[in-house]
């Protein structure tokens, strides 16, 4: 028996052997006929050329597994199914469906990149460029989550006992979406307002926004949360529900342009006109400044001082912040070192009242009253019930009066 054994094994893997070996030339044969014809194409496209760099290894492992299960298959037909066969065709069928999965969503990223590349963000006006790059970035984190939940699908319902669970789950769908939605109510929530957050342009990757009372840009957007990197590098992470229940700015909402202020307390001799010379001056000696808007007016003048207000403009948050702080730090120096009028001063007046020799007091029965003192008074103090409230008798008078009976 033995004998016969070792002829048949010997047979097994000759024919096992001749069948790869085909298989695979026929494999290398698709590949390189395939990568011709790109490449050609490529000449008058030429952005198949990432295509194929994406691409180049997930086509690979679909084409070799394509050629690989029919030499299995027709091995397993001639009467070479033994275990160890049977579990290589199973393992073979898995590898495909996943090669499969990885290659169509591998094209899928492939086409949302190409429009992203439409859009550069590196322009100085990249509103449109900002949104189109904030809602790919959405699409393609929910193209790789549903590549990777069919492709499980898939593999899952290759097998014959999975399919006989899955009708039975499919029939008690309706119950477990019912318990998952009650379950993963701010989960199934945060998704669904990621969702939005892509496609309503509420916030794009890049914007300048103020939340919890804190500068940063957005740095961020899922399908959950949004991260916002501040102004000292810190990051603020926030659930996606945060942008669409709570009111926030957004400073680049259409466009980065801002108006920015600087207001100073000076006293009341301070020359205004100066002031606006130099101002002038201070935005002569820098590029922050975009040239829209430059104002310098009192706006307040109380508690002893006057107050001052220069209204600026630039480009974006961060430029402006400099600006405010460039004319901050000019009109401060100006003011200390040629404008001693305008520092701010406490005036205090010392007044001498003579003391009069006498005093009188003031006797109210010389004057009336709103309730007494004439006729009108009298009579609006009846009206009123403002009158004397009789008491009532005590026991003691009681008792005295029944002495004096």
């Amino acid at each position: 028996m033995t004998g016969d054994l070792a002829p048949a094994l010997a047979v097994n893997w000759t024919r096992l052997s001749i069948g790869v070996a085909t298989a695979l030339l026929g494999a290398l044969v698709v590949i390189l006929v395939v990568r011709v014809v790109v490449l050609l194409a490529a000449r008058r496209w030429p952005s198949l050329r990432l295509l194929v760099r994406a691409a180049r290894v997930p086509f690979r492992v679909v084409v070799v597994l394509l050629a690989l299960n029919p030499a299995l298959a027709v091995l397993r037909r001639h009467g070479d199914d033994s275990a160890w066969m049977g579990g290589a065709a199973v393992a073979a069928r898995v590898l495909l469906i996943v090669a499969v999965g990885w290659f169509l969503t591998t094209c899928a990223l492939f086409v949302e990149d190409a429009g992203l590349r439409r859009y550069p963000t590196d322009a100085p006006d990249n509103r449109v460029a900002r949104r189109m790059r904030t809602q790919t970035l959405i699409i393609r984190r929910l193209t790789v989550s549903a590549g990777v939940v069919l492709t499980l699908g898939a593999v899952l319902f290759s097998f014959s006992e999975v399919r006989v669970v899955g009708a039975s789950l499919l029939a008690s769908a309706g119950v477990i979406g019912v318990v998952a939605g009650i379950a993963a109510q701010s989960v199934l929530a945060n998704l669904f307002a990621g969702i939005q957050l892509a496609f309503n342009d509420a916030i794009r990757l890049d914007d300048a926004v103020i939340v919890e009372q804190e500068w940063g840009r957005i740095e961020e957007i899922t399908l959950s949360y949004v991260v916002v990197r501040l102004w000292d590098d810190r990051r603020l992470v926030l659930p996606s529900t945060y942008f669409t229940t709570t009111p926030f700015q957004n400073w680049t909402r259409k466009s980065s342009e801002l108006l920015g202020s600087v207001e100073l307390d000076l006293d009341w001799h301070v020359d205004t006109g100066e002031m606006r010379r130099q101002l002038d001056l201070a935005l002569e000696h820098t590029d922050l400044w975009d040239g829209r808007v430059k104002v310098l007016q009192v706006i307040d003048a109380i508690g002893g001082w006057v107050r001052v207000r220069v209204v600026v403009t630039a480009k974006d948050a961060p430029t402006l912040f400099d600006l405010r702080c460039h004319v901050r730090e000019h009109m401060v120096a100006w003011v200390r070192d040629n404008e001693d009028a305008g520092m701010p001063r406490q005036r205090v007046e010392i007044v001498e009242h003579p003391v009069p020799a006498t005093f009188e007091p003031v006797d109210d029965r010389s004057e009336g009253g709103l309730f007494h003192g004439d006729p009108a008074a009298d009579e609006r103090a009846r009206r009123l019930g403002t009158g004397a409230i009789p008491l009532p008798h005590t026991d003691t008078d009681d008792g005295e009066a029944e002495a004096d009976v």
